[in-house]
């Protein structure tokens, strides 16, 4: 699984502290997450093949953070999603993780439309490290934003206008940025300098419009802003 993330909150040592909840209708992959995540040391305090009564669920289970599959019975649709918003609206602190089998950008433009951070959305397709899915998790508990790269080319494409005054070099640093890659992983993977990705960055923010802001998340909510800019 080739997946990113954003620069959030330091990682915790303690990953025994972290308390996951599954809403998956498949048998067999519900369990194998359930096996996974007790390899990885977290705590499954439940796993469910449906979406029923999931914010009773989600809170007496005093879960951290809730993985979804974005169709779940009885219409096989987007009652995961429903769910997931449902639980983000009434237990804001829970971190929301999705799964699904396909790139739906209007499923995670919902997800991501308050831009708060702790949300994730991955294809099941690339869920095959034990450790890059775990710690896909820790980072949606910790507040951060995990998102597939194949859902942010979705994203991506999606908005063609804004995009129209970057150059080649500004929109391959912009796609890494909505993967939520630091500024030393864009420069590794571009072969640039540091200095280099901070400039482009700069430039980013500038042609699109974005101010400055002092809170926790500017670079989360910065991107987010723009792959949801009408």
């Amino acid at each position: 699984m080739t997946t990113a993330y954003s620069e959030g909150m330091p990682a915790s040592p303690d990953s025994a502290a972290l308390r996951v909840v599954l809403f998956e209708d498949s048998v067999l992959l519900r369990e194998g997450l359930v096996r996974l995540f007790d390899e990885a040391g977290y705590t499954t305090a439940g796993a469910w093949g449906d979406a029923q009564d999931v914010v009773a669920r989600v809170r007496d289970a005093h879960a951290d953070v809730a993985i979804l599959d974005v169709r779940l019975p009885p219409g096989f649709r987007d009652e995961g999603i429903r769910a997931a918003l449902a639980v983000r609206a009434a237990l804001p602190h829970v971190g929301i993780l999705v799964l699904s089998q396909y790139v739906e950008g209007v499923y995670a433009r919902e997800l991501l439309a308050g831009g708060e951070g702790g949300i994730g959305y991955l294809l099941k397709d690339r869920v095959t490290s034990l450790d890059e899915f775990t710690d896909a998790v820790r980072r949606v508990r910790e507040r951060g934003t995990v998102l597939d790269p194949l859902v942010v080319q979705g994203l991506l494409s999606a908005r063609p206008d804004p995009l129209a005054t970057l150059t080649p070099r500004e929109r391959d640093v912009l796609t890494l940025m909505a993967e939520g890659r630091s500024n030393a992983s864009i420069a590794e993977r571009l072969f640039i300098g540091v200095g280099a990705v901070e400039k482009n960055i700069s430039a980013i923010f500038a042609k699109l419009g974005l101010e400055e802001s002092g809170t926790e998340h500017r670079r989360v909510l910065a991107v987010l802003a723009f792959l949801q800019h009408p």
